[in-house]
């Protein structure tokens, strides 16, 4: 089988489908996305130096993944597989290639879950972009085609949810993607995130105002409706009583507590714990990216120059101390992702004395409901049971942060200052060990 001369065949018949198809509604899911797919599908096997036939198998996956876009947009993957199975056949491809051609297809249905390597790198070239800088062009071309497929109006608040989400959701499969994308891919969520954020305080901004417009407007016609009762009032009694100085100040403290600004403090909580939680999700792919590397490393040296310190023995030093860097780093981004979980029970005393943070699941995942519901029926009848309980909450949030961000500044002080050393040790010991008399065999 000519691998070359079919993949050059299965290429001509892409472009032909899509020459001979109507996209003017695939301003995504385009003839540019399958070429932006190959070439990523490219750069990951030549990572993982795939043999002929896993190369090929990937390669006329990517090629035939979307075409069933022009076909029937709720089972696309289907169509496109089976589109790529006749193909095949007619090209008397064997049934194992095929079918491993068509698991690769199916393997980019959402939520992606693919089962090896083969099918782990078609779906990380399918999503590629979600960690290069042109996502926030290919986003915003994807929301001009859901939009026309769906004829809808998704706004873009909207469509920033939704990538939000997705963004979220999404991790790459292989470990060359991770390292790779994982960095760009974050920025992209914080671009989006950041743009979200400006856009929802410029909306509740828009709304306080409005309120207040609408609370001016009627406060005006109240005004007008007491002046017309105080007139005929008048007529009818010529002396009215004036207030006391000190029923004119209850009023005045009464004015006061209305012009609290409760929904000013519930944004304030609810961007707090937002912030910290998006802060959290930082440190955690950062401690993932760490572990990752790390793990790298560890698998290089133990497979590669463990093997061989006894016809090198003057790289043992310089091995012992990349180990125990790399080792260190992987322990503390453990230590830093490592969750700490509380006993989990409370007791009615502990409500009453407003002592428990019911917001936490850590400390009511072992009680019963029956005490769970008597807590926070409590904490909801108090007011200030209830902000108590969310500046604890937004406090032990900012503690556990701590913590991580402590723990992850010593990883990556460890590696950054571990590696240099690690690469300076190679070089001494290469370079004034390297070449003497009984290091030559």
């Amino acid at each position: 089988m000519n691998h070359q001369q079919l993949l050059e065949q299965a290429q001509d018949y892409v472009l032909k489908f899509y020459r001979t198809h109507d996209t003017s509604t695939l301003i995504y899911h385009n003839l540019q996305h399958t070429q932006d797919v190959v070439a990523a599908a490219i750069k990951i096997a030549n990572h993982y130096q795939l043999n002929d036939d896993d190369f090929f198998v990937v390669m006329a996956a990517v090629w035939f993944h979307d075409l069933g876009y022009m076909i029937d947009l709720n089972s696309h993957e289907e169509k496109g597989a089976e589109l790529a199975s006749d193909f095949f056949e007619e090209h008397n491809v064997n049934k194992k290639h095929i079918e491993l051609i068509v698991s690769c297809i199916m393997a980019t249905r959402m939520p992606q879950a693919p089962k090896t390597l083969l099918e782990e790198i078609v779906c990380d070239a399918d999503l590629f972009n979600l960690g290069t800088d042109k996502f926030k062009e290919k986003d915003k071309l994807l929301l001009k085609e859901v939009n026309l497929l769906h004829n809808t109006s998704l706004t873009k608040q909207q469509w920033r949810e939704k990538s939000i989400s997705f963004l979220e959701s999404h991790s790459y499969h292989t470990d060359y993607c991770k390292v790779l994308l994982n960095n760009t891919k974050e920025k992209n969520l914080e671009e989006i995130k950041s743009k979200w954020e400006k856009e929802r305080k410029k909306e509740l901004k828009e709304a306080e105002k409005a309120h207040e417009k609408q609370e001016k407007k009627l406060n005006k016609e109240e005004m007008k409706f007491d002046a017309t009762i105080v007139e005929e009032n008048t007529h009818a009694a010529p002396v009215l009583e004036s207030k006391t100085d000190s029923e004119k100040k209850k009023d005045k403290d009464k004015d006061k507590e209305k012009e609290k600004p409760e929904k000013g403090i519930e944004t304030m909580f609810r961007i707090s714990s937002s912030n910290h939680q998006r802060l959290s999700d930082m440190a955690d792919n950062k401690a993932h990216i760490m572990i990752t590397v790390n793990s790298i490393i560890l698998s290089a040296i133990i497979s590669l120059l463990l093997r061989r310190l006894s016809e090198y023995e003057y790289l043992i030093v310089p091995t012992s101390i990349l180990l125990s860097v790399s080792l260190l780093a992987m322990t503390f981004s453990i230590l830093a992702t490592r969750p700490s979980i509380p006993a989990g029970v409370f007791s009615r005393e502990d409500v009453d004395n407003r002592r428990v943070n019911l917001l936490f699941f850590g400390n009511f995942y072992k009680a019963t409901l029956e005490e769970y519901n008597y807590g926070m029926q409590k904490m909801m009848e108090d007011k200030d049971f209830l902000y108590g309980t969310l500046i604890r909450d937004v406090y032990a949030q900012g503690v556990v942060l701590g913590k991580k961000y402590r723990l992850l500044r010593i990883a990556y002080n460890i590696f950054m200052f571990g590696l240099i050393g690690s690469v300076v040790a190679f070089i001494i010991a290469a370079a004034f060990f390297g070449y003497t008399p009984a290091n030559v065999k």
